[in-house]
């Protein structure tokens, strides 16, 4: 979850450093630092509790010149934020220094051995108890890349790390298991990193380190090899954005330009895959498991978040298209609770990143039972889309703001194509194909209406954002829309939310309603309209305020309830795609309201990478 850079080069290292810091920074923000190889070979260093502004208002006057370096921005596991604590750490002698991302679940045992040896300690972290052990073995070996693999055959958990040394100063040696690094290969220089937002200002060449593969790079090159040394020979790959789609691009949030750019992203997760004269979808990346889906008797989805509530919106869709069982797993639960998995069975599994630590672990599991495992992911080459037999890129672009926006809706759109993939296997039928994939391709221009009318949401968001508690309600479809609303308004306004199938209320949360407590209901036209009114009715009479989303033209509603919220006319099946965007906008503006740090909200990091 954490960010790791490392540069060897000719370039000005520390200001490189610093802004390769700042482009990860989503991924972890309570403290960064860095350690540079001087001119004399000497590990410079520098930690501060914190942003990484702070980490750079602190470097304000240093005065260090070296061509090779590590940093790197922590999201907090083991040890309280501040500076000690803060990455990265060090050997007791200060010749080996060492950046991590990920836990050493052993590291308490082993740091016991160490210190009944007499080496010491100064943080609460176990990334010291890993600097350390490299120590104790150079000692024995005089051989860093010797000393770094040995200390890996001792820990158990998860890593993706940076070593440097003044032991071996033109070199930096790196290593993953279970936790995300990737290589960049540039003219003269090269670069490893825990993202790729990190190197794109220098390469968009780049390695994606396999699990228990290690890098040692240095100015005349690179090797990569396992843990265990043999040699491996790894292709490389072209990140597939550019600079600007990582930049504000003249917004004052990153989470608010995601959510403008989902006209785009949706239509690009449609591009080249749906055929609209044919009422078809074309998906090459399922190509070769085309007959296991076509004879699928179940499938399985797991996600975690935000991605979890985009496979229970998949459920309804597969189901109600291709009458396939669905089930949905939380994917930190699924390996835990011995899933019943048979050879036959299509397990569905999605991560906005491709690095969820609980994902991957969980698609291991499912492969090893012998399923047919399946991917949707955004980041091309990442290591649960390496990892699956098949699957379906959404193909959303880089997404920086830490409450998935666009990845979301790009996963409801994926979505819709492979239920209609499905359907049209199956049962549905040329003109209902044709009717779907019609709306399907006017969603993007409803969007855009949608996000024309922001400001009334902003309006609303203004009168409610000094309330403690929200409800969210949906029916069917958009049930999993009221979970991903409330998750939204928790994730950056810090306001409590949560969201329920609407029938369900009668059955406990119903006790919560009086004039204090706002309601969001989802209500677009369709067979089960009436019911949501009732449900409606139910809170009006206990006093309780009502904003309601519902589509353009709807009168009737706004004689009853306090807000509307109006969306374009769709498909039952396809308004999750339309109801979500308010809910965006009314928790993006809520938070805006409170002076939340919308991008980057308390305690939350974009990629999940421990369990």
């Amino acid at each position: 979850m954490c960010g790791i850079i490392g540069y060897i080069g000719k370039k000005d290292l520390l200001p490189l450093l610093i802004t390769s810091l700042k482009r990860m920074e989503y991924r972890g923000y309570d403290s960064a630092g860095y350690a540079v190889l001087d001119q004399n070979n000497n590990l410079v260093s520098l930690k501060k509790k914190g942003r990484v502004a702070d980490l750079e208002k602190a470097n304000e006057k240093a005065d260090v010149i070296g061509n090779v370096g590590i940093a790197h921005t922590r999201w907090a596991t083991h040890g309280f934020p501040n500076d000690i604590n803060a990455h990265p750490h060090f050997d007791n002698q200060g010749n080996i220094a060492i950046v991590h991302n990920g836990i050493i679940e052993n590291y308490s045992t082993i740091k016991q051995k160490l210190q009944s040896e007499g080496y010491h300690f100064v943080s609460d972290t176990d990334t010291e108890v890993l600097a350390v052990l490299i120590e104790r073995f150079y000692a024995k070996v005089n051989n860093l890349e010797y000393a770094v693999r040995l200390a890996l055959n001792e820990v158990s958990g998860t890593f993706g790390l940076a070593v440097v040394s003044s032991y071996l100063p033109d070199t930096i040696i790196a290593a993953r298991h279970g936790s995300p690094l990737i290589l960049g290969i540039g003219e003269n220089e090269y670069l490893v990193a825990s993202d790729a937002s990190a190197i794109i200002e220098h390469t968009k060449n780049v390695i994606y380190l396999n699990d228990d593969e290690m890098a040692i790079l240095t100015p005349n090159g690179f090797l990569t090899k396992t843990i265990s040394n043999l040699e491996t020979h790894s292709e490389i790959h072209t990140i597939d954005f550019d600079l600007d789609q990582i930049e504000k691009g003249g917004f004052d949030h990153f989470m608010l330009k995601e959510i403008y750019e989902q006209p785009q992203t949706i239509t690009d997760a449609m591009r080249g895959r749906l055929l609209a004269t044919e009422g078809n979808v074309k998906l090459g990346g399922l190509r070769s498991v085309q007959e296991k889906l076509r004879n699928a008797r179940r499938i399985i989805i797991t996600a975690c978040g935000t991605s979890y509530n985009a496979g229970l919106v998949g459920e309804y869709l597969i189901e109600q298209l291709a009458h396939i069982p669905v089930e949905v797993e939380y994917a930190s639960e699924f390996r835990y609770r011995s899933p019943i998995i048979y050879e036959d069975d299509i397990v569905i599994f999605i991560s906005q990143s491709g690095e969820t630590a609980d994902t991957y672990a969980a698609v291991q599991e499912a492969k090893q039972r012998g399923a047919t495992v399946l991917g949707i992911v955004n980041v091309v080459g990442s290591s649960i889309s390496r990892l699956t037999d098949a699957g379906i890129y959404i193909h959303a672009g880089p997404e920086i703001g830490v409450a998935s926006t666009k990845a979301f809706t790009s996963q409801l759109t994926v979505f819709a194509l492979l239920a209609l993939y499905l359907g049209r296997m199956k049962n549905v039928s040329v003109v209902d194909g044709i009717k779907i994939a019609k709306e399907l391709s006017e969603l993007p221009k409803k969007v855009q209406q949608i996000l024309e009318n922001a400001h009334e949401i902003e309006k609303i968001a203004k009168e409610y954002s000094n309330v403690k508690n929200f409800l969210y309600l949906g029916r069917g479809f958009n049930f999993p829309v009221a979970l991903e609303g409330a998750l939204k308004l928790k994730e950056i306004s810090y306001i409590h939310a949560e969201g329920y199938p609407a029938a369900e209320m009668k059955h406990g949360p119903i006790a919560l309603i009086d004039e204090n407590m706002p309601v969001v209901f989802i209500a677009p036209k369709d067979e089960i309209y009436e019911k949501i009114v009732s449900n409606i009715q139910e809170v009006k009479a206990r006093k309780g305020k009502v904003i309601a989303i519902t589509n353009y033209g709807n009168e009737e509603l706004s004689k009853i309830v306090d807000h509307c919220i109006y969306i374009p006319d769709t498909l039952p099946l396809l308004t999750p795609i339309l109801t979500v965007i308010p809910l965006q906008l009314l928790a993006y503006y809520t938070a805006k309201i409170l002076n939340r740090d919308i991008d980057k909200p308390r305690n939350l990091a974009k990629s999940v990478t421990v369990e």
